[in-house]
């Protein structure tokens, strides 16, 4: 019984052996494909009979040992919507089933992957070079908040960028406290009508007395036959009656307002701002001219000088702008750039952690799907509530290590071949049993 007991232990040592060089071949076939998650083997030992008097060989089987929580190398990618996480988590991907002329159909089974190297298709998916589209959560383009309810894979379709009415001109400058006589002062900013074309507004500064001064506002374009849109006395320190206020800083802006601007009335630390309106053929449009605070220092000041110093001069309309590129940030943002220089974010890439990742259910094209072991999917903000950080232009490499591979095909091979020897002697032994009859 010993000997036949010993042929079989040495057959499961032949099995577990081969096992164990599947595993290994299979390491080092992906030791180049991004992502790639390697699988040791671990032998377990199964008894017969064990006994203080008594001890029959038992059998070993080879398990896989899945190293899915072991980091492989971040390298740096000339591809700009590749993403790496750096720490723990996997991206959530989907897989197409289908698809039509109006709509695409994913898999409703979730799964998670480590392969980065996003690129986008035909139909403006970010999908990995396994097949694998991301998911994320979508961004109201509006607001930028994020909706954390659900994931769909991210499709960019917004190819153009509507034009926005511009409804604020924000200047920041210095009007000198000793101008040259007579000589007005002025600068210019485009502004953009609802169908997001440009239009030239002039701000004419002119010191009526020492302290006190005023803004005249034109619009070459109104069609309302003349461009003057108005005009308002703007007083600094001293010169306004009552209003408290630092020398050099706004203290009144709405006496003596003619035309289509209005003036917003002294409040203390609040904004000191005059509006106008004109019209470009759409419609009557109010635009905001924003000053800074009363009081403050920031925005408009009269200061010493003789020369008038412009610090900066913005407005918040957008002309129209077409697609340009795609980028990443660290935060998971997928942000649209176009060509008028605007950015809109349309997703965030959530990364999904795991109780014991290592209990992950291996798929194609290194993904996984979550099993009853791993635990349940938490999709977080990467770099909170133990999220890995994300690295944008990298991918994560195989965590192969072919060094240690070959050691382990060493050993293995000379087990197997030591289980061999272990075959043939018994069978040698066996038929020197069956001789002895002779």
């Amino acid at each position: 019984m010993s000997l036949f007991g010993a042929m079989n232990t040495a057959i499961s040592g032949l099995s577990a052996q081969s096992a164990a060089f599947a595993n290994i071949s299979d390491d080092v076939a992906n030791s180049q494909t991004v992502g790639f998650k390697r699988v040791d083997t671990a032998f377990i030992d199964f008894l017969t009979t064990s006994t203080a008097a008594t001890n029959s060989s038992g059998a070993v089987v080879a398990r896989p040992e899945y190293q899915n929580n072991i980091q492989g190398t971040v390298a740096q990618s000339d591809n700009p919507l590749a993403l790496a996480i750096g720490g723990q988590g996997f991206f959530p991907v989907s897989q197409l089933v289908g698809g039509t002329s109006s709509a695409d159909t994913f898999s409703p089974t979730p799964q998670y992957t480590r392969t980065g190297d996003f690129q986008l298709d035909k139909s403006g998916y970010l999908v990995n070079s396994a097949g694998a589209y991301l998911n994320g959560w979508s961004v109201n383009p509006t607001t930028n908040v994020v909706n954390r309810n659900t994931v769909a894979p991210i499709q960019v379709n917004q190819t153009e960028f509507n034009p926005v009415a511009s409804t604020a001109v924000t200047l920041s400058a210095n009007l000198p406290a000793t101008p040259s006589a007579g000589v007005p002062v002025s600068s210019q900013i485009n502004i953009y009508d609802g169908l997001g074309t440009a239009h030239a507004v002039s701000l004419t500064w002119t010191q009526s007395a020492t302290n006190d001064w005023t803004v005249a506002i034109n619009v070459p374009d109104d069609t309302s036959g003349t461009a003057a849109r108005g005009t308002a006395e703007v007083k600094f320190g001293t010169a306004t009656s009552g209003n408290t206020v630092p020398d050099g800083t706004v203290g009144s802006v709405d006496s003596n307002v003619t035309g289509t601007v209005t003036g917003a009335p002294y409040v203390p630390g609040k904004p000191a701002s005059l509006s106008f309106t004109t019209n470009f053929g759409s419609g009557p449009q109010t635009v905001a001219l924003n000053l800074g605070d009363f009081g403050s220092s920031t925005g408009l000041t009269q200061y010493a000088g003789t020369a008038y110093s412009l610090r900066g001069l913005t407005q918040n309309g957008v002309p129209p702008g077409s697609f340009s590129s795609i980028s990443t940030t660290a935060a998971g943002d997928i942000n649209v750039n176009y060509d008028n220089g605007q950015v809109r974010t349309i997703a965030r890439v959530p990364v999904v952690t795991f109780s014991s990742p290592d209990s992950l259910q291996r798929q194609n094209g290194q993904s996984f799907t979550a099993t009853a072991n791993s635990g349940t999917p938490i999709a977080s903000d990467a770099g909170t509530n133990g999220a890995g950080t994300l690295i944008t232009s990298s991918v994560e490499q195989s965590n192969v290590d072919i060094a240690q591979e070959f050691s382990n095909l060493i050993v293995a091979q000379r087990a197997y071949s030591a289980n061999t020897k272990l075959v043939t002697t018994a069978d040698d032994m066996l038929q020197q049993t069956i001789d002895m009859k002779r």
